[in-house]
């Protein structure tokens, strides 16, 4: 079932990525009105096709992400949706037909090998389904103290080091998003019905919609180059630490935590190199 929903979430992470694209050249070929148009007029590009198909490419990677987490462990699911950003070098080169320099093949062939290296180490596996109440507590409680005090000290900083902060509490948040919908689906098993008697559901809504609130004010603050490293280990970190904590899954320490956090700092090397390229910031379709 791990290859399952290894495949799933590569698929929700390819989907993110082509919706990403399809989005920014739909903006780029059709740009916004000037500031004081009506508000149609200043989103005239939501009308073309290549916006609307990424629209539709957002909601089956939704499904897929939500069935690669009711197939298999948080700890492995979210960390191979970090491949979103390798997918998304490859999707703009071939849109936007400028290929990414060497710098940036090595950044992606570092991340990829960052990824498979944690994941062939940690070996995460195992689990229960739901989680009790109790452990709920125990997280939450804690996360959203420490996302209430990193948006504090976020809005007072400028620059760069707001949005490593800001990207650190929209990490946080996206992992427990994903950790509620594993929970949610974890939960129903008598039919589409059941699914809006929990809490779970309205609760992962919320919490996604503020985290992607706090994204749109993280991507204000700063350089994607600063905040990336946040957003992408900081999901991930988070994700096999609820993994662990609230669903039991199993990772394998001991001698292998050396090689292991080696392969984080890889990854979070090659996430702010691939950050920087013009392809995955979205500043190459500024030439259109």
């Amino acid at each position: 079932m791990i290859i399952v929903s290894v495949v799933l979430a590569l698929l929700a992470s390819l989907g993110n990525a082509a919706a990403s694209v399809l989005q920014r050249r739909a903006a780029a070929t059709d740009p916004a009105g000037p500031p004081g148009s009506p508000l149609l007029g200043r989103l005239r590009f939501i009308r073309r096709r290549s916006w609307r198909w990424g629209a539709g490419l957002l909601v089956v990677s939704g499904a897929a992400q939500a069935l690669a987490l009711a197939t298999g462990p948080l700890s492995v699911v979210q960390p191979v949706m970090t491949t979103e950003l390798l997918f998304t070098l490859v999707l703009a080169a071939v849109v936007f037909r400028r290929p990414p320099g060497a710098r940036t093949w090595w950044a992606f062939l570092g991340m990829a090998l960052g990824l498979a290296a944690f994941l062939l180490l940690a070996s995460p596996a195992g689990g229960v389904e739901t989680v009790p109440p109790r452990r709920w507590l125990a997280g939450a409680v804690p996360a959203a103290a420490v996302s209430i005090v990193l948006a504090v000290v976020g809005m007072r900083l400028q620059g760069s080091a707001r949005a490593a902060v800001l990207g650190s509490v929209t990490a946080i948040g996206f992992a427990f998003t994903a950790a509620l919908i594993k929970d949610t689906l974890g939960l129903v098993s008598g039919g589409a019905g059941a699914l809006f008697a929990t809490w779970q559901i309205y609760t992962a809504a919320a919490v996604g919609l503020g985290s992607f609130l706090m994204l749109q004010a993280t991507l204000r603050a700063g350089s994607l180059a600063a905040s990336q490293p946040a957003l992408t280990l900081g999901d991930s970190l988070l994700s096999v630490v609820l993994g662990v904590a609230l669903f039991g899954e199993r990772i394998d320490l001991g001698w292998r935590m050396l090689p292991e956090v080696a392969s984080l700092g890889l990854i979070a090397f090659a996430s702010v190199q691939l950050s920087r390229s013009p392809l995955v910031s979205g500043k190459e379709e500024q030439r259109w």
